[in-house]
């Protein structure tokens, strides 16, 4: 058998002992943009270990290796991969660099339940501190509510779904080992709103005058809430005037159309003699 012939064998048979969740120690060989290469104590041949760029750390969000670790340093990381046929085994440095944080993240389970208490509301989303979650190093929380998964209903800034100091219940998706987050669903613990149009639609019909109020004006008309989760849209063609209504405005409207299968409900402003809003 040649040299490099047996230096794969006893490759394939390292390869072969390690598992994931194994923390693994070794020298970091090379440092550059696509990964770190890591020098195992465990097989001295080839720098066979690997720490992509967004396994580094999460304090620096996984971006500027330079910094976190160089040439020659020592590393501790967890085994999140082994690939036979690249030859390699993944490494998380953020793992070990945050153990309680990631056995809590990774012992998590999709569609599990999480409570916790909200601590920030910023455009992007919702941070969440978790009660039987550990603290962040970076982030005010573990949790994290993306915009699409705050509310099925429409809003324009998040703090008109939650606000700071707020406890609520939310959904385990997914968790993000880029960032060491969980990500939730406040969304997933609402009832279903298709289920709640159907009931509604159930419960009026055309012709049907309803109170209401502006939630937002648009170029094409204005949405109007007429019940707990229910909007319906007041097209150009049937305002007062194209300026007649504004957000926030009580309104009174008639239903013109009622579409089940889109779930959507259409308004009117410019029938005359409404009468007073229907029970």
């Amino acid at each position: 058998m040649g040299a490099v012939e047996e230096d794969e064998s006893f490759l394939t048979a390292f390869l072969r002992t390690v598992k994931v969740g194994d923390v693994l120690t070794g020298t970091v060989a090379a440092v550059g943009q696509s990964g770190t290469t890591v020098l195992l104590d465990a097989f001295a041949g080839d720098p066979v270990g690997v720490i992509g760029p967004l396994d580094l750390s999460w304090r620096f969000s996984g971006r500027f290796a330079a910094g976190i670790v160089e040439v020659g340093g020592r590393v501790s990381a967890e085994v999140i991969a082994v690939d036979l046929r690249e030859r390699q085994v993944r490494l998380s440095r953020s793992a070990t660099e945050n153990p309680q944080l990631w056995a809590y993240l990774t012992a998590l389970r999709p569609g599990q339940r999480l409570s916790g208490t909200v601590a920030a509301v910023e455009r992007f989303g919702v941070f969440v501190d978790l009660d039987d979650g550990p603290d962040h190093p970076v982030f005010p929380g573990v949790g994290f509510i993306s915009m699409p998964e705050l509310s099925s209903r429409r809003f324009e800034d998040p703090s008109e779904v939650v606000s700071v100091g707020e406890h609520i219940t939310c959904e385990f998706l997914v968790f993000d080992p880029f960032n060491g987050e969980a990500r939730l669903s406040l969304r997933a613990t609402q009832p279903d709103p298709f289920e709640h149009f159907d009931q509604f639609a159930r419960s009026v019909h055309v012709g049907q005058t309803l109170p209401g109020s502006v939630s937002k004006v648009v170029p094409f008309g204005a949405f109007v809430r007429v019940a707990d989760g229910i909007e319906g849209l007041i097209p150009l063609s049937e305002l007062t005037a194209p300026t007649a209504e504004a957000s926030g405005d009580e309104v009174t409207v008639i239903i013109i159309e009622i579409d089940p299968l889109r779930r959507r409900l259409t308004l009117s402003r410019r029938q005359e003699d409404l009468g007073p809003p229907a029970d």
